[in-house]
This record gives C-alpha cells, sequence and structure tokens, in this order.
C-alpha cells in the first residue's frame, strides 16, 4: 500500500490510469488525498521500482456493517497475464476478511468477460442488480 506518492509513483499511476480511462487524472491534490484518506488505500504491484499494477480499496462503516468496495483495477497492458491482477484483488478479499468487512463490492462492464471470470475466479459473486449513478454538474 502506498503510503505516499512520490513523482515517479505519480507518473507511473498516470500511465496506468489512461490505460483504464480517457477521463482519468491524478493531480497532486487527489494523489495526497488518496494517500492520507484513512478509508482510502491504494495497492500497488511493483516491477523492480516501476508500478505495473495498482487498485483502489475504500472501506465505510454503514449502519449495516462495514462495506468495502473495490475500484480503478489496472495492470500495465504490457504485464497482463502475469496473475498481478489475481494477486491484488486475493489482497483486497484478505484485508476485508481480516478487518471484518461485511461485504467487499466492485462493479465491471458488462463486456469486460476476463475480468469478470478473475473476479468471480477469487471468490466475488455476480449479483442481480442496478447500479444508479449521479453526477453532479461541472461548476463554473
Amino acid at each position: 500500500m502506498l503510503s505516499s506518492v512520490t513523482d515517479a509513483d505519480a507518473k507511473d499511476v498516470a500511465h496506468l490510469l489512461a490505460q483504464l480511462s480517457t477521463t482519468a487524472t491524478v493531480d497532486r491534490p487527489r494523489r495526497e488525498a488518496i494517500v492520507t484518506h484513512h478509508e482510502t488505500e491504494l495497492l500497488v504491484v511493483r516491477d523492480h521500482e516501476r508500478i505495473v499494477g495498482a487498485a483502489t480499496l475504500v472501506t465505510f462503516p454503514l449502519p449495516t456493517g462495514l462495506r468495502g468496495h473495490v475500484d480503478d483495477v489496472v495492470v500495465d497492458d504490457e504485464m497482463r497475464g502475469k496473475g498481478i491482477a489475481r494477486a491484488l484483488l486475493i489482497r483486497m478479499t484478505e484485508l476485508a476478511t481480516e478487518r471484518g468487512i461485511r461485504t467487499l463490492d466492485l462493479t465491471s462492464r458488462p463486456s469486460r468477460e476476463l475480468a469478470q471470470r478473475l473476479y468471480e475466479s477469487v471468490g466475488f459473486v455476480r449479483r442481480e442488480t442496478n447500479v444508479f449513478r449521479f453526477t453532479p454538474p461541472v461548476p463554473f
């Protein structure tokens, strides 16, 4: 888990996020917020010093119990097929168990069939649900 982000780390994470989303950006304040926020953890896998895989774990207490959510799972294109995403997800499930998290959720687009098989292979169960999203308007 990253507890601080060097400029080299920031460059690596930005490179990974560009492979995940065309709109994702990580500026310095956001990087600092991620590593200093008590309920958000950025797990990474390094190949030598370079970050080649990452995933975010967010935990939050609700009246129904401690819950978790996995977001932004990404592995560098050049490193895919080496078990990096599996290692990140297994570590997420271990952390959930260790911390008494009642449920750990993640979402995936229907077109990402390989990713969904990976999620199921490490213990995630597909749910019959609809996901709704509200995006506040961008202030001018």
